[in-house]
């Protein structure tokens, strides 16, 4: 064991005699001397080697070596954190410096205009209603107006998901529409019925500036006793004008929608142009905002309401594209590719 006392010695002696010009330095003692491979543990490890009968004596000198070890560490540490600070301008860092700034994030366009849109329509009495993503065929199509042989089922391109084995079970599928949440309102409501149900929607569509295969909609319902198309009209024309002012004007169209009859298609004049004009509204002047009519009486029996007694209206349109009007934003993939260059401009929109 004289060997293995003399090279401990040596260690001390080679510890003692070690200097350090920076922090490099220091760490190259840590793990030279007190790595997980270093010479402290490789000492530690000779204590396997050592007679039973001198292992409490030989434990307490390579306790006292780790110690030492452990020690100069320390003082060569301390001694290079006290220099760090006064050679400030040769490589040091001030530490008294403040550190770097934290950048700040913004709501997203699409949450900004949502909410906006939402805040609009409380103020007329509407409440907000959410549903599952992940709907069934009868809340989803069935239930408004589309049964599994209807042609419009073709107007939209569905993700599903499980289809029913050997016609046992439901079909379940990524909503196409906020609409089922209508249908889940009606089923658990009874009239009058005044609510709003925002939501991303799905569709198998081909991702382009004008398209992609998820969306975000806010649909609209309200039924009660003698309500009137002229009610759906000026409840749309009341947010038009709130959410892009009083000059902007209004047309309707008549359209096709399986669960409202009459249905009428709603297009304002076109705020990049200014009516005169462009790729966006088409060279028309006009551009199509939301589509709405008076829900259809099939819609309503289908919950057990009276359509001799109720009637209602329901609207719906996109997000994407009241944000893309009110923002002039030519392109719905900026919306989903989080770059922050585009998303930094929309900090501070309250």
């Amino acid at each position: 064991m004289e060997s293995l006392l003399q090279q401990i010695n040596d260690h001390k002696t080679a510890i003692t005699a070690f200097t350090a010009n920076n922090a490099e330095d220091v760490e190259q003692f840590r793990i030279k001397w007190l790595g997980t491979k270093g010479l402290v543990k490789a000492i530690m490890g000779e204590m396997r080697n050592v007679p039973n009968d001198q292992k409490k004596a030989f434990g307490q000198i390579l306790n006292e070596f780790k110690l030492f070890a452990e020690a100069r560490f320390e003082a060569l540490q301390a001694q290079f954190e006290g220099a760090n600070t006064a050679d400030l301008g040769h490589g040091s860092q001030d530490q008294s410096l403040p550190g770097d700034p934290i950048s700040v994030g913004s709501r997203h366009p699409l949450t900004l205009v949502r909410n906006e849109m939402v805040a609009i329509f409380k103020r007329l009495g509407f409440s907000v209603a959410e549903g599952p993503e992940i709907e069934d065929d009868w809340h989803n199509f069935g239930a408004m107006n589309l049964p599994e042989d209807h042609p419009a089922r073709d107007m939209q391109d569905t993700f599903y998901i499980k289809k029913p084995d050997n016609g046992n079970g439901p079909t379940w599928l990524l909503r196409t529409h906020t609409s089922s949440v209508q249908a889940r309102v009606m089923e658990t409501q009874k009239p009058p019925i005044r609510v709003i149900c925002p939501g991303r929607v799905y569709r198998n569509e081909t991702i382009s500036a004008r398209a992609h295969c998820f969306f975000h909609q806010v649909e609209g319902l309200y039924i009660d006793e003698n309500v009137s198309f002229a009610d759906l009209k000026q409840t749309l024309y009341f947010f038009v004008q709130e959410m892009f002012g009083k000059d902007v004007k209004v047309r309707f169209r008549p359209s096709y929608f399986p669960f409202t009859e009459p249905s009428a298609e709603m297009d304002i004049s076109c705020l990049i142009c200014q009516g005169k004009g462009c790729n966006i509204c088409k060279h028309t002047g006009w551009v199509e905002i939301l589509g709405s009519g008076m829900v259809h009486p099939k819609v309503l029996e289908n919950f057990g309401i009276d359509s001799n007694k109720y009637t209602g209206f329901a609207f719906g349109m996109g997000v994407e594209r009241i944000t893309q009007l009110k923002y002039q934003v030519n392109d719905l993939r900026l919306y989903s590719q989080n770059d922050v260059r585009f998303l930094k401009q929309f900090t501070g929109v309250v």
